[in-house]
């Protein structure tokens, strides 16, 4: 995997949680971090599946997980799965006292009836 296959190592995340649901007050289970922009979404078994909607509005395929000690991507354009790829500009997840799902206070008490 390459700059030319959609990763910018340069790109720093662009926050500790999903920007979507951070801004509507949402919550996630798992974060999933764009490896082109640093865009920070969240996983496809949260309710609002932002990281695949950032792949869909901006065409980046590339995503790593944002969960502390993973490193794998996941290509969504040819639905691959990397074990492990180039090192992305730090952090390399979310805070280790942030839980998951996320973020505290957020998530419902019937969190897991609502998973993907």
């Amino acid at each position: 995997m390459t700059q030319a296959d959609g990763i910018d190592p340069t790109a720093a995340p662009s926050g500790t949680g999903c920007a979507e649901c951070e801004a509507s007050g949402g919550w996630w289970f798992h974060l999933r971090r764009c490896a082109q922009c640093g865009h920070v979404g969240c996983c496809d078994s949260s309710p609002a599946r932002h990281a695949t909607a950032h792949f869909h509005a901006t065409g980046h395929p590339l995503v790593q997980s944002y969960e502390p000690g993973e490193e794998w991507f996941w290509n969504f354009a040819t639905d691959e799965l990397f074990e492990s790829g180039p090192a992305l500009a730090p952090p390399h997840s979310h805070p280790e006292d942030q839980p998951a799902p996320g973020p505290a206070g957020r998530v419902p008490a019937d969190w897991s009836r609502t998973l993907r």
